[in-house]
């Protein structure tokens, strides 16, 4: 049996790469400050991850836009973007619905040895005296193992307006009708073994116990949970209230990091879901369909 490759997408997404048989989404070139805002956006979200780096200099230096899904080739499509650049400690500005569970992973190791920081939102030009400027929009989407790739930074920023949303993990090629499809028990094997290396992942890059239970409670036929601004802070998905701890040129005076994992074991904030009076496939491994979105 060839590679069976879980995903975390939206409904909408994964509709328009069902074809490939995998999970997917996309930017633009490097040097260039696409604008994302609005439909392009969605329509970027759609296609495979893309890398690009936004100059925003003087003053901020600048980040790594990633827009896309991620694939089984995203992790090299990263090497082969950092290649001759110095990114240790630069920023990731996510714009994603999600992908690949273990390429996801992958990837996240990576950020996190670079010593990477993470935020969401949309990259956009913008006036300025100095002449034309990036500046960052808030209203973007972290979804499925997107949720996962924003815990990889060392220090993570959601701003207001942002939306990040979390759902079960699944088959990739069944999540569209989870309900009605076939499953083998290989089918269940290889899901149980993707949440399990999601669960250490998850406690290896800070996260809590809360992020895997709110996740793992929405099955792929029900919308996606959007996280509220407390529980962006007890699954410690973020640690500062400022962008400009991350990019000092983008705000103002630096604020406080946020308390964290150092204060309460991660274990410890594990605090399961009542268990639905369902079969055990249908409560645990898991997918996402979102309700839709303007423009989907």
């Amino acid at each position: 049996m060839g590679r069976a490759v879980l995903s975390c997408l939206n409904g909408g997404a994964l509709g328009r790469v069902a074809a490939l048989g995998i999970v997917l989404l996309g930017f633009a070139a490097d040097s260039s400050i696409p604008v994302t805002a609005g439909a392009g956006s969605l329509e970027a979200r759609r296609q495979p991850m893309k890398f690009g780096w936004v100059a925003c200099d003087p003053d901020c230096g600048g980040w790594i836009s990633a827009v896309g899904i991620v694939t089984t080739d995203t992790p090299k499509d990263f090497e082969d973007f950092a290649r001759d650049r110095k990114l240790g400690g630069a920023t990731v500005v996510l714009d994603s619905s999600g992908g690949s569970v273990n390429d996801a992973i992958t990837l996240g190791r990576r950020w996190r040895k670079l010593g990477l920081a993470t935020t969401v939102g949309t990259s956009v030009p913008s006036a300025s005296p100095l002449g034309s400027r990036a500046r960052i929009e808030p209203g973007a989407y972290c979804e499925s193992m997107c949720v996962f790739l924003l815990l990889a930074g060392n220090s993570r920023y959601v701003p207001e307006g942002a939306h990040v949303r979390v759902h079960q993990i699944w088959m990739g090629d069944r999540a569209e009708d989870a309900r009605a499809a076939s499953y083998s028990a290989q089918d269940m094997s290889i899901v149980e073994r993707d949440i399990g290396r999601l669960a250490k992942f998850t406690f290896e890059m800070g996260g809590t116990g809360d992020l895997l239970s709110l996740a793992l409670s929405v099955p792929p036929w029900e919308d996606l949970h959007e996280l509220s601004r407390t529980e962006l802070r007890d699954t410690n998905l973020i640690t500062t209230q400022a962008i400009a701890d991350l990019l000092p040129g983008l705000g103002g005076a630096p604020a406080k990091t946020v308390a964290s994992a150092e204060q309460k074991p991660v274990q410890d904030r594990f605090t399961p879901q009542p268990a639905a009076a369902t079969k055990t496939a249908e409560a645990l491994p898991t997918g996402g369909t979102a309700a839709a979105q303007p423009g989907h």
